[in-house]
């Protein structure tokens, strides 16, 4: 071998191993830059900062708030005409490029120049994907850099295809228009693929300044941009003469919308989410936003909920409805009101109301805690307590009667007495223990419901004795996941599992007796066919409120109706009782038929308690004033204690059970008294009355998307027009 072939062949063997080297080199350094960039595959569970989702239990969008996409264009199903366009005005070698384009910026470089001003951007639209979705819009060299590296990584990552469909679903096309499917939706009232050549191009015409080139905000120089992008669409060869000069002679024809999911389908409960959320995730979390909630809400019942409110709160009158899943706490729907564009004051969490005789629960619980059982006897007759002297509806009185009776009937003189006997302080910790926080009084109106409560409190109360004693605090959340798709809190994990309130047995026992009010007591409209049901009707002072709380073993809703301005309702609490029953029977539809625990024997011995003591003083006010009671008139002066010997009456003795009792179908239950078993009727629509002369507040409803995930504001609730002043005399 000659030298110079050998020389040669050296240099060559040095050229290879110097390429490969070099080669070798660029590789390892691009492997290192790309390790210190974001993984341009999480750009599939994108999600702006400050956006927020949220979901029914079974996927279905309730809303989108924030600067969230809507809806997106699936992959594969991008209009071709809407790709070409944006190509035309954005970046018109899209697919000779490598994410940075040195022919379109020295393009863009020559032609600002010459014109004295920027016309043409040089980001490629890999490089405006990679600046909105990881990076900010910062104006600064090393922000740049960046970007180039980014947009290096997405092309060697993701294919051309993916990049332009990811790319037309983020970019901000002004007038909260997130995406080429919301752009479409808010300007015309069409989906992507119904878009014309012009809709099209004007679309495409908006990324460089979305806010000045929108047509609902300028809509010459909307148009003057749409014929740049149509010229565009030309010289690349996308469209002809002919199509351009008939685009360019088109009038721009506007059809708007509101964005998609921007008014939320269930909105009295997703108020509520917004309200819950910062108990469940840091400031920090909500900051951050881009949250994915999963919510608890079962949108068909939640419609049908709806539905009925609507119907049976006729006229004036309001109303609300709680479902609840006693097991998990999970609620399944939540109706605040008739209208929430009219008033978005949520009545099921906001309203304080008397619950009239639903709040027996807590007193026969507490009897049945303290040692009676549903066969105990107590008097049914005539009597005051302390000078509090209460009636049965249409002042009757059935003589001795079981517990069972008594609350079948809901006799008031039987809850007064039970209340005297067992004592304040226990009925008030058993109300606690199932999760009522507002203050009790100790006074003898507590036990007709004297102490207003709310629908979701009162209703997950009952949840609780239906689950067999064990109280779960209710939940709007199943699931919540942050910006990346990470799980942020889960019930299952992070829930609250809930805690033991009422020993099994006493809770079954209340559930039995609660099935005898619905079988043949005052709930009877509330019956369904061939499925137990367990319940209790609740009507206060003056049928000011209607209520019905109850459910099956897998549910548990409360219903409540009334005015806003307090006024009565001339109507009775077998009208929620119906509006209930009308409710149920369709959710209940594809869940199994379930059967309580049997009704347990109780082995327990009552002690009577020592009368308690009101806690108000001779001459001031109490904790809480009674139902009627002039709140701005100071309380009356103890009275000495009561002369009648039945109001010191010690506990009767167990008698065999008795079979049901009900009292004549005389009218239903009143504050005053008992309700008869009635039949089901449709609700009485009440007599016209006038209006009253300061009508509740209404708030207008919003004009722009509210911020969240920040709770709303609280809404001041409509004024309440005071019964007359009765003020019956504090409880030793």
């Amino acid at each position: 071998m000659s030298k110079r072939r050998l020389r040669l062949l050296l240099v060559a063997a040095f050229a290879l191993t110097a390429g490969g080297v070099t080669a070798l080199g660029v590789n390892t350094l691009v492997k290192g830059m790309d390790s210190l960039l974001p993984d341009a595959r999480r750009i599939s569970t994108f999600n702006r900062p400050g956006t927020v989702t949220i979901l029914s239990a079974d996927g279905e969008v309730l809303q989108k708030l924030g600067p969230a996409t809507r809806e997106k264009v699936a992959p594969g199903q991008m209009p071709e005409l809407v790709k070409e366009a944006f190509i035309a005005s954005e970046d018109r070698r899209f697919y000779q490029h490598k994410g940075v384009d040195p022919t379109g910026i020295a393009r863009a470089m020559l032609r600002n120049l010459s014109r004295g001003s920027v016309e043409e951007g040089a980001s490629t639209i890999t490089q405006q994907l990679a600046r909105t979705v990881f990076l900010s819009q910062d104006r600064t060299l090393i922000r740049k850099l960046k970007e180039a590296a980014l947009a290096g990584k997405l092309e060697r990552q993701l294919s051309k295809q993916q990049i332009l469909e990811q790319y037309l679903n983020y970019v901000y096309l002004g007038s909260s228009a997130y995406g080429v499917a919301d752009a479409a939706w808010i300007y015309f009232s069409k989906t992507p693929d119904e878009l014309t050549l012009p809709e099209a191009a004007l679309i495409a015409g908006l990324p460089p300044a979305p806010s000045v080139y929108s047509p609902l905000v300028n809509p010459d120089l909307a148009r003057q941009r749409r014929s740049v992008v149509l010229q565009r669409m030309e010289q690349a060869g996308f469209i002809d003469s002919g199509e351009l000069a008939d685009a360019q002679a088109t009038p721009i024809q506007l059809k708007p919308a509101l964005p998609k999911y921007w008014n939320s389908r269930a909105p009295f409960f997703t108020g509520w989410v917004a309200q819950e959320l910062p108990k469940v995730l840091s400031s920090e979390q909500l900051e951050v936003g881009g949250l994915t909630i999963r919510s608890s809400l079962n949108l068909a019942w939640q419609e049908e909920g709806q539905k009925v409110i609507n119907a049976s709160a006729y006229g004036g009158l309001e109303g609300a409805l709680v479902t609840v899943e006693p097991g998990t706490g999970l609620v399944r729907a939540m109706v605040g009101g008739k209208d929430f564009g009219k008033s978005q004051f949520n009545r099921a969490t906001q309203a304080l109301r008397s619950p009239g005789s639903t709040f027996k629960l807590f007193v026969y619980l507490a009897a049945l805690k303290a040692g009676m059982k549903p066969e105990t006897t107590i008097l049914d007759a005539k009597r005051c307590f302390a000078g509090y002297c209460p009636k049965n509806f249409g002042d009757r009185y059935l003589g001795r009667v079981s517990l069972a009776t008594a609350l079948q009937n809901s006799l008031n003189i039987v809850a007064v007495s039970l209340l005297q006997q067992v004592g304040f302080d226990k009925v008030i910790a058993t109300a606690q223990s199932l999760g009522i926080t507002r203050e009790l009084g100790r006074f003898y109106p507590m036990a007709l419901g004297a102490y207003e409560q709310t629908v979701l409190d009162m209703t997950t109360a009952y949840a609780a004795v239906i689950n067999r004693g064990v109280f779960v605090p209710a939940t709007p959340f199943e699931e919540i996941s942050g910006p990346n798709g990470e799980l942020l809190w889960s019930r299952r994990i992070d829930g609250d599992k809930g805690r033991r309130a009422v020993d099994s047995n006493i809770a079954d026992a209340m559930v039995w007796m609660l099935q005898r009010v619905v079988t043949g007591g005052t709930g009877g409209a509330a019956s369904l066919r061939n499925r137990p049901v367990a319940g209790k009707t609740g009507t206060s002072e003056g049928a000011r409120d209607l209520w019905f709380i109850g459910g099956i073993p897998q549910l548990t809703t409360g219903i409540w109706l009334g005015y806003d301005n307090n006024r009565k309702t001339k109507s009775d609490s077998g009208s929620a009782a119906a509006a209930w029953g009308r409710y149920m029977a369709v959710v209940v539809k594809d869940l199994p038929v379930r059967q309580f625990p049997p009704k347990p024997v109780l082995t327990g011995t009552f002690k009577p308690t020592k009368p308690a003591k009101s806690t108000a003083q001779p001459g001031r006010p109490s904790t809480l004033p009674p139902p009627g009671e002039d709140r701005s008139q100071p309380e009356p002066a103890q009275l000495p204690p009561p002369t009648d010997r039945e109001s010191d009456l010690p506990a009767l003795p167990d008698l065999p059970e008795e079979p049901p009792q009900s009292l004549p179908p005389r009218g239903r239950e009143s504050g005053a008294g008992p309700e008869p078993t009635p039949a089901r009727p449709a609700p009485r629509r009440p007599a016209p009355a006038p209006a009253p002369t300061q009508p509740p507040p209404v708030a207008p409803p919003p004009t722009v998307n509210p911020s969240f995930p920040v709770a709303p504001p609280p809404v001041a609730p409509p004024p309440v027009a005071p019964p007359a002043p009765v003020a019956p005399p504090p409880v030793p």
